[in-house]
């Protein structure tokens, strides 16, 4: 797109030169045909999808049960499924990066640009459209059932969240159809992020992907933090609360606070594009650097805000199946509230290079050292508990042993990177990329798939198949280990990163062993697909209705599988920090309540999937200047906005008969059960009732 192009008033500089299939037909060549290929492979998918909802005739039900519904366990699936496709593009593009760079010299297969525009979208992906997605979505259906609540304290705004997220998602989708998308990277540094070094429509496809669902996510913080505030169970003291409880409390506030720095940003970058401000340009008192401060303002506690969820889920898989009481709980409590503080007192490592004074470098680079502080608190925490612990290696304890040992390693090439002088050495080579990728796979993918395993069943009523879930973690952790740490040589060897090809034969033994990493990432993504389609074919033999298949400790295992709409029957009385297995133990489990009670529940709404539709079209029509249909979806949500306001039936009421029936309906089929051992835990006889081992202690330590 240049400059001086026409924009026309019916479809703005969308034109026939936008669709990737054309360059592919007038200029056949590899790079080429591998983006019309990507973009064939989701007109094939989204087909394929509307041909099997059809052929189901689930359109009614999709839209009745799912898109409509501001159930927090519904909408938390719906973030899952979500990041799990995204989680799909992200990977096999990762791969043919890594395919590139292997047979990368002198040249490789794909274009400088194509390259470009593959870590852009990799990046942009993995971090918001992947792993936020996935922390938001396990959030959303674990912390209410953790805390004793019934919902979320705002389920429609839950519900417009989502669909913001999902138009994120959208446009970074679209972008293989239309235009493509940006080739700034995943920070979108001005000034070649700016109109003059980049008209095209790939920057704003970035802008407005990454502000709409930045909303969206500052609004689940929110969401979140009033939640675990305002909706405990009684007795549920803070420090009564699940690990797992209180580290999405931590993120919930480094959402609410880091968010909106980048959303400003995403917007000052487009008033410099779209109304010609100079907010980060040289002339007319520009600065890049206010947007460099900005973006990693945001950026670093974003690191935190990914991975402190994910120790939260170890804190609860370590804890279960070591069969003890999580050690160090008040320590744990402290450091995660300690990380959450500091993050926001070191962005500035990531630009050390950039010519800040020695004494501003200096303080930052303590304050990057310090923080490994309370994280290595963490770690010998969850060591302590696994001593002495009866540990079933299950497939969440696999990703919890691949952690430890694998993010350790980043965590300390990370102390090193905080010393100024060696990041000075190594900025912009591949020892960067190794080390980041060094803490965002072992500690944000690997706690994420341990929660997915860990909480599968809660969802669902069946246990996802244990074979081929040891398979998809070991495909993961050995994958890993050789796809980035030869990149670490690679990075002492003078290796940049970004770069497409090189010209030292040095770096293509070790680039060919990544390679081989990297088919093994792939295989992980397609073993857990398999593990999934073998799992729904085997979920007779797999079921666990009863609710509690591994012997749980915490609130969301004291109720069936999947849960009633209400989640609770009675609201618990919590009595102890790991009330499900105090509870257990002292025989207050499974026991009818003396009298049951009216349920007041939230209507569904169709409002989060306007907002997602003409939020989607809003930000189709500013990437490619269509301002017409920029009015018409802006009007369009404000209408529906203001319409809602007007709705005076926002609830509705599940009678206790009903209520009462559903749950002496399970409590008979617990009592009709017989209870199975940790060692039958992944044959058939569990059905999700733990037997209890130690019946006379009376308290939840053992």
């Amino acid at each position: 797109m240049t400059p001086d192009q026409p924009v026309h008033w019916l479809l703005g500089r969308l034109g026939v030169s936008s669709l990737p299939i054309l360059p592919a037909l007038e200029n056949p060549t590899v790079s080429e045909i591998v983006g019309a290929g990507a973009a064939m492979v989701v007109i094939i998918g989204a087909i394929a999808v509307i041909a099997l909802i059809t052929w189901l005739g689930a359109w009614r039900a999709l839209w009745r049960d799912w898109l409509t519904s501001v159930d927090h366990k519904r909408i938390g699936i719906m973030y899952i499924v979500l990041a799990l496709v995204m989680l799909a593009r992200g990977v096999l593009e990762g791969a043919v990066m890594r395919t590139q760079q292997a047979f990368g010299l002198n040249g490789g297969f794909l274009t400088p640009e194509h390259f470009s525009e593959l870590f852009s979208t990799h990046g942009t992906i993995m971090i918001f459209f992947v792993a936020m997605p996935l922390i938001v979505g396990l959030a959303n259906y674990i912390m209410p059932l953790q805390i004793g609540a019934r919902d979320m304290s705002f389920p429609v705004m839950n519900q417009i969240s989502l669909g913001l997220t999902a138009t994120g998602a959208a446009l970074v989708m679209i972008s293989l159809l239309l235009g493509q998308f940006s080739t700034g990277g995943w920070s979108a540094y001005p000034p070649y992020t700016g109109y003059d070094f980049n008209p095209g429509p790939g920057p704003d496809y970035w802008i407005w992907s990454v502000a709409l669902a930045g909303v969206g996510t500052t609004l689940s913080g929110i969401n979140f933090a009033v939640t675990i505030f305002k909706e405990r169970a009684p007795g549920m003291s803070l420090f009564r609360m699940p690990l797992f409880t209180w580290t999405i409390l931590c993120a919930a506030i480094i959402m609410i606070y880091a968010l909106p720095p980048l959303t400003v940003a995403a917007l000052m970058l487009a008033a410099d594009r779209y109304l010609d401000f100079h907010f980060f340009t040289n002339d007319l008192g520009g600065n890049m650097m206010n947007y460099v401060n900005l973006f990693w303002l945001f950026g670093h506690p974003e690191v935190y805000l990914l991975v402190i969820p994910a120790y939260g889920v170890f804190s609860e898989t370590i804890s279960t199946f070591s069969g003890k009481r999580l050690y160090g709980y008040n320590s744990l409590v402290y450091a995660t509230m300690a990380i959450a503080v500091l993050s926001f007192t070191v962005w500035l490592h990531h630009f050390f290079t950039m010519g800040q004074s020695a004494n501003v470098n200096i303080v930052f680079g303590i304050a990057s050292m310090f923080i490994a502080v309370p994280t290595g608190v963490k770690i010998y925490d969850w060591m302590a508990t696994i001593f002495r612990g009866r540990i079933r290696m299950t497939v969440p304890m696999i990703y919890a042993l691949g952690f430890f040992y694998l993010f350790v390693i980043g965590g300390l090439t990370g102390v090193m990177l905080a010393n100024p002088t060696i990041s000075f050495q190594v900025h912009n080579t591949l020892f960067l990329v190794a080390h980041f990728h060094n803490v965002i796979i072992p500690g944000v993918v690997f706690g994420l798939m341990s929660g997915y395993h860990y909480w599968f069943p809660k969802a669902f009523g069946f246990r996802l198949h244990e074979g081929w879930g040891r398979a998809t973690a070991l495909f993961w952790i050995f994958g890993f280990s050789f796809t980035f740490f030869p990149l670490y040589a690679l990075g002492f060897m003078g290796m940049p990163r970004r770069s497409a090809s090189f010209t030292d034969p040095a770096f293509t033994p070790l680039m060919l062993v990544a390679l081989f990493g990297a088919a093994l990432i792939v295989s992980a993504l397609a073993s857990l697909l398999i593990q999934l389609r073998v799992s729904v074919r085997q979920r007779q033999s797999l079921a666990v209705p009863l609710g509690d298949p591994w012997n749980g400790r915490t609130l969301e295992w004291a109720t069936s599988s999947p849960p009633p709409h209400y989640n609770f029957a009675v609201l618990p009385q919590v009595e102890d920090r790991d009330d499900f297995a105090d509870a257990k133990a002292k025989g207050r489990a499974y026991q009818e309540p003396d009298a049951y009670e009216d349920i007041e529940m939230p209507n569904n709404t169709s409002l989060g999937m306007i907002v997602c539709v003409a939020s989607t079209l809003l930000g189709l029509a500013l990437v490619f200047y269509i301002w017409w249909l920029a009015i018409l979806a802006t009007g369009v949500m404000v209408v529906a906005f203001i319409a809602r306001t007007f709705v005076l039936s926002t609830t509705h009421v599940i009678p206790a008969d009903k209520i009462a029936a559903e749950h002496r309906a399970w409590l008979a089929q617990v009592h009709a059960a017989a209870p199975i051992t940790r060692d039958a835990e992944t044959s058939s006889a569990n059905q999700g009732l733990a037997r209890l081992e130690s019946p006379t202690f009376a308290g939840a330590g053992q």
